[in-house]
């Protein structure tokens, strides 16, 4: 069985996250989901365990997927769960230059590959960030977000 990684930070999990999973399952026989805490960003609206429950419960559907919390490199966590390649999705162009630069770090660092997967339009213009905004000032974002992590922002947001 071929296992594939899909690390991120998923603050909050969106349905964009989501369709990167479901497809990555069609393709391989299993994929680990890292959430990660990326010192780059700002500080997390959710803790791991709580992103780590909110995407417990968005992939519950999902029988070949598993979700692990982690604060290392990437290509440890890959060679870890025995990963053969890591997978990231692409919502537009303007992710490509950075998403390069990291697939040819972990390549280096490791030898471990990254696949890409476009999103479709309908999540391609989806962020985390822009979420957290929309959500924080009581935006309706449930058309965005898997059902379960609608009531994760509101408790978050007292809504």
């Amino acid at each position: 069985m071929t296992t594939v990684l899909f690390p991120g930070s998923f603050d909050p999990f969106h349905n964009g996250h989501l369709e990167v999973v479901e497809r990555a399952g069609q393709l391989f026989g299993e994929v680990v989901v890292a959430c990660l805490r990326n010192p780059q960003k700002a500080e997390a609206l959710f803790s791991s365990e709580e992103r780590v429950d909110m995407i417990t419960e968005a992939v519950a559907h999902l029988a070949n997927v598993q979700i692990v919390s982690v604060s290392q490199l990437v290509v440890e966590v890959a060679h870890e769960v025995e990963a053969s390649a890591i997978v990231r999705g692409l919502r537009a162009i303007s992710d490509f230059e950075n998403e390069l630069q990291m697939a040819q770090m972990n390549r280096q660092l490791s030898g471990v590959e990254t696949l890409f997967i476009p999103t479709s339009s309908r999540t391609s213009f989806l962020s985390s960030r822009l979420l957290r905004e929309v959500a924080s000032y009581g935006g309706d974002v449930s058309a965005f977000v898997p059902k379960s992590v609608v009531k994760w922002l509101q408790e978050k947001f007292g809504r």
